[in-house]
């Protein structure tokens, strides 16, 4: 009898060990390896593959956050060394802090699928487990919900696999690397929470590039290191950008910066992608997060794509785990070093006087006859590549900058900016009463509009506006918002009129520039005499204005609406931004 209980003891021990390992094998297998890497699975498989592997491993935690236009929750799984994680907890954690965000274009799905093995491989892994103790990883498994809903084979014309993959609009059709600034979205919204929780220190967005053949499989959009700027602009292009490419390099991996060419070719030279608030890595650059772009080559093998993809995620652990006190440090004083510069550049041109030279591994283009239309084509000779210097533009110098002030203050009733800037964990506080105060008002001098919509709005652009200061009665509610917080950049790139992704060119403003009040011309005729009468200084100006602009003198419409517009008549919130400084 006891040998036959020894004997069920250990039978029982080596099934259970067996099928323990049989549990690994069939639960943690990703499709993308079963089908040999040329399939990505559907949302709801990769949401029920992390919460199998975090019912499997303490180390893995999953919650849900906020909404997306789809209906689902946004997802954030988290890797913690330590065991279970609180989200509450993760911004004021000492760890290294590292958040990837895939699929927000859906179809280019091969972060989703790396970034599953990433975490299945560190968690059933001691010596990873143990070499990332001091890293949290934070990770989005699909931000576009509703793209990755929306499936099929034909969408992404050019691209060499996955089998079938998402949409890249989302829900409502918006292209949601375009939305972090405006948050037009639940998605935007959602992330905001997310990133906000998180507070990395580095951020890494995955995607799928196109526009040029190469030879390259991968290729980085690090944000633009001069925008960035100070100590942590030029860490990302002396130390982050480099290191992360030779740990790339010793693994047998070559990368070079996102081609970004239309229409021509890579050799006739290529500048830095300039990332805008409105894009992921713009926008978690404005609070002092070091960003990645990683952008595989749609023409390439989507089982490449993905293990490079991989490859790189580890060199960015290994370089967060290595770099973590220089980052805290640098990361610690962005905000004073913001504040000291007394200005903030909020337009850019690109450095043409000092480019960097690549050595660019590329194929030979050319245009030829194209056997479709009656014009050329560009075509790429793969049989002839190529290795030669490129010249890359990766500089970029100011070209307009504006004052930091001491706060801002916006008028209550603007709840749409003031519901963006809570979701930014923007501080302020409100007047207690009705309140008088000396402030630099911002008149709309000029501006262009798109003539044809762009992610649901018709975008302003070049705006420029005229200053003054006044004293402005506000009232008890208003927002008064000092400058002297961690979101300084983000106020600076929203309230600032003149910025490329400021709420006025984004069209949150628009109601301020449609003069609401105006005159009928027979009447007014007698108004605007007296008031010139009144005012000889302002009927001298009208008169030398009338001789010297020929254009104006043939315009009595013009020349009586010039009037209005000296006169008390003339609403005062025309063409005011309902913005205003504190200095």
């Amino acid at each position: 009898m006891k040998k036959t209980a020894i004997l069920l003891v250990l039978l029982a021990l080596f099934f259970s060990c067996h099928t323990s390992d049989k549990k690994d094998v069939i639960n943690f297998t990703t499709q993308f390896e079963k089908s040999n890497g040329t399939e990505t699975p559907v949302y709801a498989d990769v949401i029920s593959f992390y919460q199998k592997l975090a019912t499997a491993h303490t180390e893995i935690s999953i919650f849900k956050v906020g909404q997306t236009d789809s209906g689902n929750p946004l997802h954030l799984i988290v890797f913690n060394a330590d065991g279970n994680t609180k989200i509450s907890e993760i911004k004021n954690t000492s760890k290294n802090r590292i958040l990837i965000n895939n699929g927000i274009h859906p179809g280019e799905s091969d972060g989703i699928d790396a970034s599953m093995m990433l975490l299945r491989d560190i968690v059933q892994s001691d010596s990873l487990k143990k070499q990332y103790k001091n890293t949290l990883i934070a990770i989005i498994p699909i931000y576009n919900i509703g793209g990755s809903l929306n499936r099929n084979s034909h969408t992404r014309a050019n691209q060499n696999g996955p089998k079938v993959y998402g949409f890249r609009g989302n829900a409502q059709n918006f292209d949601l690397n375009r939305d972090f600034i405006k948050q037009d979205t639940k998605n935007a919204a959602a992330f905001a929470q997310i990133f906000h929780a998180v507070n990395p220190a580095i951020f890494i967005d995955n995607h799928v590039s196109n526009g040029a053949d190469y030879q390259y499989a991968i290729t980085h959009l690090f944000t633009q290191h001069n925008k960035l700027g100070g100590a942590l602009g030029d860490f990302l292009e002396n130390d982050m950008r480099p290191e992360i490419e030779k740990s790339l390099e010793a693994k047998g991996i070559s990368i070079t910066p996102y081609v970004n060419v239309w229409g021509t070719t890579p050799e006739s030279g290529f500048s830095q992608f300039f990332d805008s608030p409105r894009y992921s890595t713009g926008y978690t650059t404005l609070f002092n997060t070091l960003g990645l772009m990683v952008e595989t080559h749609m023409l390439k093998p989507y089982k490449i794509r993905v293990e490079q993809t991989y490859e790189l995620l580890f060199s960015a652990l290994d370089f967060t785990e290595k770099n973590s006190i220089k980052i805290k440090e640098i990361r610690k004083n962005a905000v004073a070093e913001t504040l000291a510069r007394k200005t903030y550049p909020i337009a850019y041109n690109v450095d043409r006087k000092n480019p960097t030279t690549l050595q660019f591994k590329g194929y030979e283009g050319a245009y030829i006859d194209s056997k479709i239309t009656t014009g050329k084509r560009l075509f790429y000779d793969r049989t002839k590549p190529y290795t030669k210097p490129v010249t890359y533009y990766n500089n970029f110098t100011e070209s307009k900058k504006i004052t930091i002030p001491n706060a801002y203050i916006l008028p209550q009733e603007w709840h749409q900016i003031i519901e963006r800037l809570e979701n930014n964990h923007i501080e302020y506080i409100r007047f207690k009463k009705d309140t008088s105060i000396l402030v630099e008002v911002n008149h709309i001098a000029s501006y262009n509009t798109q003539k044809s919509p762009f992610e649901g709005h018709y975008l302003h652009y070049n705006t420029t506006v005229e200053a003054s200061r006044k004293n402005i009665n506000f009232k008890k509610g208003d927002l008064y918002i000092s400058t002297h917080q961690n979101g300084v950049r983000y106020l600076l790139e929203t309230l600032e009129a003149e910025a490329t992704d400021s709420f006025f060119n984004w069209n949150f403003f628009d109601t301020v520039l449609q003069q609401k009040e105006g005159y009928s011309g027979y009447v007014f005729e007698d108004i605007a005499e007296q008031f010139l009468k009144e005012n000889p200084a302002i009927k001298k100006t009208l008169e030398n204005k009338i001789k010297s602009d020929k254009a104006f003198s043939n315009n009595p419409r013009a020349q009586l609406n010039w009037v209005y517009k000296k006169t008390p008549h003339y609403e005062k919130a025309h063409m005011r931004l309902p913005v205003f400084k504190v200095f």
